[in-house]
């Protein structure tokens, strides 16, 4: 492959939310933006509709008093909320999303650190709001997305949204902000430590939609299934997806997940490894146990030979795997972990292009993707043509901590200069990822810096990579790579906590682990197992906490 047999593909240049909101609406106004589910029944809303409710919106924010607020959100993905998102994004305020699976005392510093002034919430919050509203001085109002009446300062959603119709929207349409000051705030849930608030400017956002774009290009209709309040979803997803005049239909629930690809049938969605993960299990497993693996993989290499003279019916010999995503899926886009290239190969084997990529929060989130032309599944894909990028301290193998400086990185954490201080660095954002660029200027992740274990022989092992092949045994749910102490103390071999879907014994999982980990260096090789009684401790964002 050439270091550069790809053209960036060509996006419409916009500088404001608010710009790329009306060239949607100028080009595309009668086009179905949102699709979602309203008591069983599937809502369409056009992209002329929407724009008219989030002036109607703001419009009514702006005569409360609070266009250059601090207003939260936090609640279940739905059409409310991307409404809200977008009214405050095109406003002179600052948008804050809140992880509704924090505990109550984390939502309750958040929003008094951020001086919220409005929150935006659904109904599983409700209690919470009325019984705490003490602890939270500078909230002057609650709207509910599914409060049916006002009382007191507990507003309902859809009056205001009503009310906003006889208002004069000219105060709201000429807001405006610098597009360098702060304009997203999201506070990240790490696997240790208090969560950070991460200031994400309208500039930073404009140049991952545009500069994303450019790398890897999305269709015509998204199934939205990731949490709102991750730039991952909100950003690469939904903003990306209104750039394009997409049509974005929100999934209602993760439990049906595949009942609405199937009901909607996307062209592509955004998804982790572990939802990659899950898929490529089941499908197989389903192939195995229908006794047509051998025939399977028969069928893939007569197309493998078909595609190299140019002809392609993968989607003629995998259908029924088609099927399984609604029929029309063309790019799953994958993010938030390194995911094993033996997986990547497989999706592409069955016509089904799986873009891998890298991000983080403090980077608005994108930093490199695979381009579809140029798509290395070893990979995470090229940077941005926005960015700037190196490894700090690289080892005899190249590898050391990804550095990031451009238009992406953020401002630095909400008042925690000292913390900003520690991973920005004369403009460059230390990511605390761990990796490699390759000769073809492509990244390769191997794992986070604080989870690396360093080996008595000098040796450093990022137990993610291990992990990943662990994963692909089907009844290890969850799995954790740890170095293994000898009496003085070093590291001298590695153990996997597992936890498992069916009783097994410690020597059986170790033995299914050394098939899976066979072509590894024999550094790299699990000599202990601990079976779990539970799940493993996670994060709100569902990482393992180490």
């Amino acid at each position: 492959m050439s270091k550069r047999n790809f053209s960036y593909y060509k996006v419409t240049k916009f500088n404001t939310i608010k710009e790329m909101l009306d060239m949607a609406v100028k080009e595309a106004g009668n086009k179905i933006a949102f699709k979602y589910k309203d008591n069983g029944e599937i809502v369409e809303i056009t992209y002329s509709d929407f724009a008219q409710q989030v002036t109607w919106l703001g419009s009514a924010l702006t005569q409360m008093g609070f266009s250059d607020k601090h207003i939260a959100c936090i609640g279940n993905n739905s059409y409310k909320w991307v409404l809200a998102y977008l009214t405050v994004l095109k406003s002179a305020g600052v948008f804050v999303p809140i992880d509704k699976e924090l505990p109550a005392n984390d939502i309750f510093h958040i929003l008094n650190e951020s001086e919220c002034s409005v929150v935006f919430y659904t109904k599983t919050h409700e209690n919470l709001f009325m019984n705490n509203t003490n602890k939270l001085p500078n909230v002057k109002y609650y709207i509910g997305f599914d409060l049916m009446a006002d009382s007191g300062n507990f507003l309902s959603f859809d009056k205001l949204l009503e009310h906003g119709k006889d208002y004069d929207s000219t105060e709201y349409q000429s807001l405006s902000s610098d597009s360098n000051a702060l304009k997203l705030l999201v506070y990240t849930s790490g696997t240790t430590g208090i969560a950070k608030g991460v200031m994400l400017s309208e500039h930073n956002l404009v140049s991952s939609v545009y500069y994303g774009l450019q790398v890897s290009t999305v269709y015509d209709t998204c199934l939205s299934v990731l949490p709102y309040h991750h730039t991952y979803e909100s950003v690469s997803g939904i903003l990306v997806s209104i750039h394009k005049h997409s049509t974005i239909c929100i999934n209602d629930s993760l439990n049906a997940v595949l009942k609405n690809l199937q009901l909607y049938k996307p062209s592509y969605i955004y998804l982790v490894p572990a939802f990659v993960e899950v898929f490529h299990k089941r499908i197989i497993k389903n192939i195995e146990e229908a006794g047509k693996l051998k025939a399977f993989n028969n069928l893939i290499s007569v197309s493998n030979g078909l595609r190299k003279i140019g002809i392609d019916l993968r989607k003629n010999f995998f259908s029924s795997i088609h099927k399984v995503f609604g029929g029309r899926l063309k790019k799953i886009v994958c993010g938030g972990a390194p995911i094993r290239p033996e997986i990547g190969k497989f999706f592409d084997d069955v016509g089904i292009s799986l873009i891998n990529g890298y991000g983080i929060t403090e980077c608005s989130p994108l930093v490199c993707a695979n381009h579809d032309a140029f798509n290395d599944y070893h990979t995470a894909g090229i940077k941005l043509p926005c960015i700037e990028w190196r490894i700090d301290s690289p080892n005899e193998e190249g590898i050391g901590e990804i550095c990031v400086k451009g238009d992406i990185v953020m401002l630095g954490y909400y008042k925690q200069p000292e913390k900003t201080a520690e991973v920005l660095k004369e403009g460059w954002f230390y990511t605390g990822d761990y990796g490699f660029i390759n000769d073809k200027e492509q990244l390769i992740i191997t794992g986070r810096k604080k989870n690396i274990i360093v080996m008595d022989n000098g040796k450093n092992i990022y137990p993610e990579e291990i992990e990943g092949y662990i994963k692909e045994i089907d009844y290890i749910t969850e799995v954790v790579v740890r170095g293994l102490s000898d009496e003085k103390g070093y590291e001298s071999s590695l153990l996997a906590e597992v936890f498992l879907s069916e009783e097994k014994t410690p020597e059986e999982v170790l033995k299914d682990i050394r098939k899976v980990t066979h072509d590894l260096p024999t550094y790299k090789h699990i000599s202990k197992v601990i079976i779990r009684d539970g799940e493993f401790d996670k994060t709100t964002s569902k990482k393992i906490k180490r």
